[in-house]
């Protein structure tokens, strides 16, 4: 029976899913291996049916509304004779009653290794893939993957290997390796079910078992029909060079302009003006008079010339009385930093879609509501909440928390990691975060992308953008609100196995997002991507002061999948012809605390020309001018044969050292491009991560910590298999 008719007359008759046996003709004409089987319309035509099947059998009761089979006794195995079989007909019938439609007899299929695959529809981003280990222990392990629909070989290839499981997909206790391509085309068939049946909201294949030999088999199936509900509305793309009067204003309207400190009225303008700003400011706020010695205009209609952006701060009932203000002086683009909107609740909500109507109508752009604002450092722009001015550089932030992105802010320009251009996109009423993605797509000056989500106004186009934009610069992401378990009605292991979060995680993995999990790794990724060059694999060298540091560091490189390679007979002659002949001859590669200053330099520079590894993670060789700082001021207390200039004259020593050693990192990854990471000995308050280098696209990177050095690392590491992918 045709697919599109097998579908419709179920609904006809008000099925809400289709049975085994209609699941799994279904599933076959999309390529899914499904085992032979009988159907029986009755009892006396079981037994027949288990002949010609051939004993051993399986017999199942075959109704729609089955669709957790073996908790209901549903399914017998095994069945060696007729009076077994008789058996199990009684029992099924007995538990069933009026739901039985048949009876299903399959033969009796050997294997011990069980999976589940499936698919099912997710209220943001449209058809999910999924696959893991199943049988009666599928929702207790839940060890599953996902993906979006449509599915490349790549993407259902990482589906199989990602599951813990997988293991089980090798040769196993005298059984045969899987048929992989099986697998792979299973998903891809779902897949393609996914994207062409819109009837369809979801299926659940458990088990799919692999016999010894390695075949796969769908031996049980559930399709869960769709109730057509009506599709999330979203909103309309804004066109990417529409942004640039946010982010390149000339005049400034603060519409709510206050006197009194501490008010949002207040705190933008003087931020604004402070940060160096030169283009016009406009104060308005229905008083008149003067505020900071300034006109204050009682209306936009009075200010004098045209206005590129109007930062608003008045409250939430009184905007919409500006809309047709703003139409009359021509001003199309509004911050919206006010509060009270969306996000209050019901009213607010009303009261925010009452004004994207009204705005789209007079041709006006909204950013927000409930924003903290926006900078662009490249022109000197700092209109947010908090006075944080970090420096210009390649990382475009965009923040749907305004704490966090004042945090972020703030951590940025304490590490002297350069901002091309930051915004809170608050309640995102008109301008989502998809948008911003398009546009950072085109902006040369963006290197690196940088977001924290909570939550996204159109899945799909997310999906979408970010898969463009990953393509040609990575994504650093934060989402908040992981706990949250999505809510799926239908009663299968597909739909019972997915969450909100681990939709979202797959999302990401597909699109080459960066996903993190703290804010200070967006940071240190960041300073990263925007500073050295991307390795080409995951072997790290490890130079160290010191033993325990670098055993340390082995352990996190292993935690996460930092290979710490062997070294080689041709790097050991080198390095036995500079080090003590007490060195460990291994990696981490111990200086055994040589105070030879010429030494890490080189030993460094003879890593990074090796081919056995594709970046260095160097530990302890800057911030030893701290610690000799501190031992000269205690020196100077304590022991008065030592000078004030002696001491001087040592800090200056290494100060100059390891200025000179940056440098010469710097040198060597635009000579072998190949990272550098850094892990600083000592810190203090006016260290940063990052340290620059005239005249050279990268820079020195030093965290705090071994941790922070291997994360990023293994992070940049997934971006660049994304990009090999």
């Amino acid at each position: 029976m045709d697919t599109h008719l097998l579908l419709k007359q179920a609904k006809k008759i008000g099925k809400t899913a289709l049975n085994e046996n209609e699941s799994k003709r279904l599933l076959k004409e999309y390529g899914v291996p499904v085992i032979k089987e009988i159907v029986a319309l009755n009892s006396d035509e079981v037994v027949p049916a288990a002949r010609k099947i051939g004993f051993p059998v399986v017999v199942k009761g075959l109704g729609a509304t089955f669709s957790h089979k073996t908790e209901r006794g549903l399914v017998h195995l095994n069945l060696a004779n007729t009076k077994a079989v008789n058996k199990a007909v009684e029992a099924i019938v007995t538990e069933t009653g009026i739901e039985l439609e048949g009876f299903l007899i399959q033969p009796q299929i050997e294997g011990s290794r069980e999976f589940v695959a499936g698919l099912f529809q997710d209220e943001q981003f449209g058809p999910v893939v999924m696959f893991g280990i199943g049988g009666v222990f599928a929702e207790a392990l839940s060890d599953v993957s996902f993906r979006l629909a449509p599915l490349t070989e790549a993407d259902a290839m990482e589906m199989i290997n990602e599951i813990k499981g997988n293991r089980l997909l090798n040769t196993y206790r005298g059984e045969d390796a899987a048929d992989r391509s099986q697998l792979i085309n299973i998903l891809l068939g779902l897949s393609r079910l996914g994207t062409e049946l819109s009837d369809i909201a979801e299926i659940d294949i458990n088990p799919l078992l692999i016999n010894p030999s390695g075949k796969v088999w769908a031996v049980d199936a559930l399709v869960i029909m769709s109730d057509q509900t009506k599709p999330i509305e979203t909103l309309h793309p804004v066109d990417p060079a529409s942004l640039e009067y946010f982010f390149y204003p000339k005049p400034i309207a603060f519409v709510g302009a206050s006197a009194q400190i501490g008010k949002w009225g207040h705190i933008l303008f003087t931020t604004t003006i402070s940060g160096g700003f030169e283009g016009e400011i406009y104060l308005v706020n229905p008083k008149g008079g003067t505020i900071a010695n300034r006109k204050v205009y009682k209306s936009v209609t009075e200010i004098p010339g045209p206005v590129d952006l109007a930062v608003v701060t008045i409250p939430a009932s009184k905007v919409l009385d500006l809309i047709p203000q703003f139409k009359d002086k021509g001003i199309k683009n509004m911050l919206l930093i006010t509060s009270g909107f969306g996000e209050t609740g019901p009213d607010g909500k009303e009261l925010e879609l009452t004004l994207v109507k009204k705005a789209r109508d007079a041709g006006i752009l909204v950013l927000g509501p409930n924003t903290m604002g926006i900078c662009n450092p490249h022109i000197n722009l700092y209109c947010t909440g908090i006075n944080v001015q970090p420096r210009a550089g390649s990382t475009a932030v965009v923040a749907q928390s305004g704490n966090m992105g004042a945090q972020l802010l703030a951590f940025a320009e304490q590490q002297g990691i350069g901002i091309r251009g930051f915004c809170g996109s608050g309640n995102e009423a008109m301008i989502t975060i998809e948008d911003f993605l398009d546009a950072f797509e085109t902006d040369s000056l963006t290197r690196t992308v940088m977001l924290y989500v909570e939550s996204v106004k159109n899945g799909r186009r997310f999906f979408a953008s970010a898969c463009r934009v990953g393509k040609k610069k990575p994504i650093v992401l934060l989402k908040g609100g992981q706990s949250k378990a999505g809510h799926r009605a239908a009663a299968s292991h597909t739909g019972a196995l997915a969450t909100d979060s681990r939709v979202f995680n797959a999302v990401c993995r597909q699109a080459g997002i960066i996903k993190v999990e703290q804010s200070m790794d967006l940071l240190d990724l960041a300073a990263s991507f925007s500073s050295l060059p991307l390795p080409k694999g995951n072997r790290a060298a490890i130079m160290t002061l010191g033993g325990g540091w670098g055993v340390v560091t082995a352990d996190l490189c292993s935690t996460y999948g930092i290979e710490v390679t062997e070294l080689t007979p041709d790097i050991l002659e080198r390095l036995d012809k500079l080090l003590p002949s007490y060195w460990s001859r291994s990696n981490p590669i111990d200086l055994v605390g040589e105070s030879d200053n010429t030494l890490p330099m080189i030993v460094v520079e003879e890593l990074l020309k090796w081919d056995g590894c594709d970046a260095v993670i160097n530990l302890g060789i800057i911030g030893r001018s701290i610690m000799l700082k501190r031992l000269g001021e205690s020196v100077l207390k304590a022991d008065p044969t030592y000078s004030f200039e002696f001491i001087a004259s040592m800090n200056h020593t290494f100060a100059k050292f390891e200025k000179k050693y940056i440098n010469h990192v710097v040198t060597l990854m635009e000579r072998f491009d190949k990272p550098v990471f850094g892990v600083s000995l000592m810190k203090d308050e006016k260290d940063q991560t990052l340290y620059r280098v005239d005249g050279s696209e990268f820079k020195g990177v030093f965290f705090e910590t071994p941790e922070r050095a291997v994360k990023a690392f293994a992070r940049m590491v997934e971006y660049q298999r994304f990009l090999a992918r």
